[in-house]
């Protein structure tokens, strides 16, 4: 039996609290923790584990991370921050926000064309 691929996204992240707190706001929940490390997922099949960032590692306004969630409810997420999401011409209907340490996050999922 085939199975399909998954990735987890590991962020370095400077206040592990304020980033899972940020990352419930789109539906995550925490799976494991311990002083220096969260693991939290959608239930769904996403995952990221947001790791305490070493010194230096994100520097403000420079941060070079980001990471792309196709999810469903992508209007539903854009509203909770104030967003509109919109159809592009890639064939997605997408957002862009940024989590506390500036990641740069883009939230989507594929346009239905007939």
């Amino acid at each position: 039996m085939e199975q399909n691929h998954t990735v987890t996204v590991i962020l370095p992240c400077n206040n592990l609290d304020a980033g899972e707190a940020f990352y419930k706001r789109i539906g995550f929940t925490r799976k494991g923790w311990d002083n220096d490390y969260r693991i939290i997922t959608d239930g769904k099949g996403a995952e990221i584990h947001l790791q305490k960032a070493v010194e230096g590692w994100l520097v403000p306004g420079r941060n070079p991370f980001g990471l792309y969630l196709r999810v469903e409810n992508v209007d539903q997420i854009a509203a909770k921050f104030g967003k509109k999401a919109e159809d592009e011409q890639w064939g997605m209907h997408e957002f862009t926000i940024s989590d506390p340490d500036e990641t740069l996050i883009r939230i989507g999922w594929p346009t239905l064309k007939s």
